[in-house]
């Protein structure tokens, strides 16, 4: 029982005199001094925005539709009322089918955002894995981050290294 006792001791010791080496980035500031993320940001700015211009079309032909129906309702047999409210519910439905392929859940928003965004991300990442290596951190903080992070001295800040890293010059801060 004393040699598990000892043993143990002796093993919390030596986890304690390990220093860990850390640091701390800001993934936002990186991306948004990388060139190649601007151009990424700018296209999926367009093709979102192209995208709303889509839908909005064809919400406001939704809208002229309803606008001319109810005009012209009271001149409509039940026959025809039914069939132009029919025709209204479709296109409706056909705007939200739309706005759901274009901005919803894994819909091409998304998709279009994988293919330019994430090789973007993907390089940073690596390039924070080498600084890690190359400089023996065993932890990366991410100031940028869901972690909140109240004070970090800007010595161990090395979001300004990994820009480097990616042949980025690092602007100067305020």
């Amino acid at each position: 029982m004393k040699k598990i006792i000892i043993i143990a001791v002796v093993v919390l010791a030596s986890f304690h005199t390990q220093a860990q080496r850390y640091c701390v980035i800001d993934s936002k500031y990186i991306l948004e001094n990388l060139p190649d993320y601007k151009q990424a940001q700018t296209k999926l700015d367009e093709a979102s925005a192209q995208w709303q211009k889509e839908i909005d079309a064809k919400l406001q032909e939704v809208d002229r539709m309803y606008k001319a129906y109810q005009a012209e309702q009271v001149m409509l047999s039940e026959e025809m009322k039914k069939k132009r409210e029919d025709e209204i519910v479709k296109k409706e439905k056909e705007a939200k089918e739309l706005q759901k392929k274009r901005f919803g859940f894994e819909g091409d928003l998304f998709k279009k955002r994988q293919e330019l965004v994430k090789p973007v991300q993907d390089k940073v990442y690596n390039a924070i894995q080498k600084l890690a290596s190359s400089k023996a951190y065993d932890v990366i903080f991410d100031k940028s981050a869901d972690l909140s992070i109240f004070y970090s001295d800007s010595k161990i800040d090395k979001s300004d290294d990994v820009l480097r890293d990616l042949g980025v010059a690092a602007p100067s801060k305020k």
